[in-house]
């Protein structure tokens, strides 16, 4: 699922407003509703955090809906690699 339409979900799973998220956020209802529609790309990093803690979705979800590593794991790509073959074989 694309991270829009998993911020999306969450939001309306929870009965929040466009414009609830938005002020909580500190972005303008626009720019957010045209991350839900995927109309942009996954915002910066800091951004998933503060919409992920908005709509009480799991950080990692969101990097994962964002296919993005969290920022605790950016440096460490090596080792979640190495992770992921190990798990997946």
């Amino acid at each position: 699922m694309a991270f829009g339409t998993a911020v999306r979900d969450r939001r309306e799973e929870l009965g929040r407003t466009l414009s609830e998220v938005s002020v909580e956020i500190g972005i303008s209802i626009a720019y957010l509703s045209r991350i839900e529609r995927d109309r942009e790309n996954p915002p910066r990093d800091e951004l998933i955090g503060r919409i992920a803690c908005a709509i009480r979705m799991p950080v990692d979800e969101a990097f994962a809906a964002a296919q993005r590593l969290p920022p605790d794991l950016q440096g460490r790509v090596g080792d979640v690699i190495a992770a992921y073959r190990r798990q997946s074989r």
